[in-house]
């Protein structure tokens, strides 16, 4: 089924498999999500440090895996918002 779907995207003329419109939503959600899990996590700084400089006063100096985990629950919440706000403008 899913890869019947995935051939139909370039067999259908004029279908696109991405697009833009929905990147300012996934990366505001990412940077919402990492904002508030790096004041919320009991040690947000226990583990590996990320090989950035992070600013410590907005990101609170996150780790690795506090940081990989942000962002894989904000891809989580973006891509829910942008199938809502598209479905809901498709309307």
């Amino acid at each position: 089924m899913m890869l019947s779907s995935f051939i139909a995207q370039f067999a259908i003329p004029g279908t696109e498999l991405w697009n833009w419109e929905g990147t300012p939503v996934i990366i505001g959600s990412c940077l919402l999500v990492l904002i508030i899990a790096s004041r919320t996590i009991k040690y947000p700084n226990a583990g590996a440090k990320m090989p950035l400089p992070f600013s410590k006063s907005l990101f609170n100096d996150i780790s690795v895996a506090g940081f990989l985990a942000s962002m894989s629950f904000g891809h989580i919440l973006g891509v829910l918002a942008t199938l809502v706000l598209a479905n809901s403008v498709a309307r």
